[in-house]
């Protein structure tokens, strides 16, 4: 993992969470317990603040920043799929951001949201809780059912236990 202390900012990370060796954490970020972060994730609390709550999962090649002097929110449970970018965006608990989407500055995607693959949610966008959107821009188009919520708390516990799993990785 590379961890960087950036002009006096330093990372807080739980020493239950697991970084992959080729992802970059620098500054002013906070992971909360067995959070789970990605081969190329870069979260990057540089001049921004970032903060991401315990059982979350941060897949590969996803990028987090901040605008200066503001805060990107990623909750507790929530999944960001791969290649995705959150960008002074909050992503509420149990929330799902389907790979390659964008959640711009000053969105907000409610509690178990889910974003679908690509989507744009733009600027001082707000996804209301439990709501399923997709596009671009994106739309919400319906709700999550309780199956579905049923199928993400496995998989969420999936990641989480790559906590664990992931640091037995043997290098070839």
């Amino acid at each position: 993992m590379t961890v960087f202390e950036f002009e006096g900012r330093t990372p807080k990370i739980d020493d239950s969470s697991y970084i992959h060796a080729n992802a970059t954490v620098i500054g002013a970020v906070t992971i909360g317990k067995e959070v789970w972060i990605g081969p190329g994730a870069v979260l990057r609390g540089d001049y921004g603040e970032i903060s991401v709550g315990s059982y979350s999962a941060i897949e590969d090649n996803c990028v987090v920043h901040a605008r200066p002097g503001e805060h990107t929110a990623i909750g507790e449970h929530t999944t960001i799929g791969h290649g995705s970018v959150i960008h002074t965006g909050i992503v509420d608990d149990w929330a799902v951001v389907g790979m390659a989407s964008v959640v711009s500055d000053f969105a907000h995607v409610g509690e178990w949201a889910a974003i679908g693959e690509g989507a744009v949610v733009k600027s001082k966008t707000e996804i209301p809780a439990e709501s399923v959107a997709v596009g671009v821009p994106a739309k919400v188009i319906g709700k999550v059912s309780d199956e579905y919520k049923q199928v993400w708390i496995k998989y969420k516990a999936n990641y989480n236990s790559f906590c664990t799993r992931y640091r037995l990785l043997k290098e070839l």
